[in-house]
């Protein structure tokens, strides 16, 4: 992605737990994430701007109403208009992410058991799960955080562990470290 492609929208948001980049192309929300996360897309910098559609605009304030509601410890009840780009493996792990209610978590390998499940029993890796899980661009609404371990334990987050453990605070999960 880059600010040059026609109908690219970045936008910023100054979160509790740091500002946040999101990206929207016509009416779906692209990217978002926490500033300088792995994997946050370097093209990005810190540019904003971009195509201003009326479809983008709306998005853009659908997703800050989202987060609105989130950062004040609500469930935002909606999911605004997503699209991520990935592999056909990633976009089954997202899916699945998709799936996970407001303060709960889900594990790995419950995950890959799932797509196992929705791949007529071929066994698939918790290991290459945790990796489409990282790459998730779209923090947040597509709800990463909320994966932990097998036992229970929290792993890696892209946005830095730091910070899961405030968000599945705000949804009020009691994790033990």
């Amino acid at each position: 992605m880059n600010n040059n492609c026609a109908g690219l929208s970045i936008f910023h948001y100054d979160s509790p737990l740091g500002r946040m980049t999101g990206t929207v192309e016509g009416e779906y929300l692209t990217g978002l994430w926490f500033d300088g996360q792995r994997h946050y897309p370097p093209q990005l910098g810190n540019e904003t701007g971009g195509d201003s559609t009326a479809p983008a605009s709306r998005t853009i304030s659908s997703v800050k109403h989202w987060l609105d509601l989130y950062f004040s410890g609500r469930d935002p009840g909606f999911v605004p208009p997503t699209k991520a780009e990935g592999t056909a493996f990633r976009q089954s792990v997202w899916k699945i992410l998709t799936t996970i209610p407001y303060g709960q978590t889900m594990t790995y390998g419950h995950i890959a058991a799932e797509l196992s499940r929705q791949e007529g029993g071929k066994k698939q890796s918790a290991r290459a799960v945790g990796g489409a899980v990282g790459h998730n661009p779209i923090s947040l609404i597509v709800p990463c955080h909320r994966v932990i371990g097998s036992d229970g334990s929290l792993t890696g987050y892209a946005g830095g562990l730091d910070k899961k453990v405030a968000l599945l605070e705000l949804e009020g999960i009691l994790c033990d470290n």
